[in-house]
């Protein structure tokens, strides 16, 4: 089983050229895909519905979308009745298999008045894999704060962590006559986290690493699988900056449960991809 994250930065590539049947192409090969800046209403690509456009594009998949926000782009009355038009941003699921609950999970954030903030989430979707069900979050984190990437990751960690007492979307659904989703110890994260390896936040996600021992699997902390699997060297990157490929980072990762790493196969970052100005990150599990 593929799984693969990507940042589709509204369809638009490195070279300017909004083209979601590129990015579709680059992400052919996977069974279960999360996206990021996932958008309808946006300017930058003609306001279109992304979410529709990359679900056809994945004709025989099941897809869940979960927007952050939706903010008015211009709502009007046409012929006597009111035509909403709202910008909406958040995340995707696109799956092989059955998605059999989501749920839209808004992260912590605080109000800026000088550069854009956000109301930022993480996509929620129980998958009904082969192997068993498996937890896939979709997530994108605040760009500009530090300190905010660290409340956004505690509050998903919480989340995350207590999932099996919290009971995920929902519970109890015999009451309307339909059958609960099974429970999933299992789980993915995956996305744009907006930080460095080793970084503060990055800390906050995985634990801190002792000088010995390195880092121990706990069950309150998610798995680094890319560095798990030794596949992450010095200069490896997933974003550039458009026309500046000197400045380039690595922003995105794959995050799994301890239960899942006798199952990781291999891991690696597309950096011929060409679809956004992230690359795509994909990991294989057995």
């Amino acid at each position: 089983m593929k799984i693969a994250s990507y940042n589709i930065q509204f369809g638009i590539g490195l070279d300017g050229k909004y083209d979601p049947q590129r990015i579709a192409a680059e992400l052919g090969d996977a069974d279960i895909i999360g996206l990021q800046e996932v958008t309808r209403g946006f300017p930058r690509n003609e306001m279109v519905d992304l979410p529709a456009i990359m679900s056809s594009l994945f004709p025989e998949f099941h897809h869940a979308f979960g927007a952050g926000f939706a903010t008015d782009a211009g709502s009007q009355i046409v012929d006597g009745r009111m035509h909403m038009r709202h910008f909406e941003f958040g995340n995707m699921v696109l799956s092989r298999y059955p998605i059999l609950a989501i749920r839209n999970i808004l992260l912590p954030r605080t109000r800026t008045f000088d550069k854009m903030n956000m109301q930022r989430s993480a996509l929620e979707c129980l998958v009904a894999t082969p192997d068993g069900p498996l937890r896939v979050y979709s997530v994108h984190l605040d760009h500009r704060n530090p300190e905010e990437r660290i409340s956004q990751i505690r509050y998903l960690k919480d989340r995350v962590i207590q999932y099996g007492i919290e009971g995920g979307a929902l519970t109890g659904t015999a009451e309307f006559g339909f059958v609960d989703p099974p429970h999933a110890d299992d789980y993915v994260i995956m996305g744009d986290f907006n930080m460095m390896p080793e970084q503060p936040e990055y800390l906050a996600m995985v634990g801190a690493k002792d000088l010995y021992y390195g880092r121990t699997p706990r069950a309150t902390d998610p798995i680094d699988a890319i560095a798990h699997l030794g596949r992450r060297k010095d200069g490896d990157y997933t974003w550039e900056e458009p026309g500046h490929p000197e400045i380039r980072q690595y922003l995105d990762y794959l995050f799994v449960s301890p239960t899942l790493l006798p199952r990781l196969k291999g891991g690696w970052v597309d950096v011929d991809a060409a679809g956004s100005d992230h690359k795509p990150v994909w990991l294989e599990i057995g």
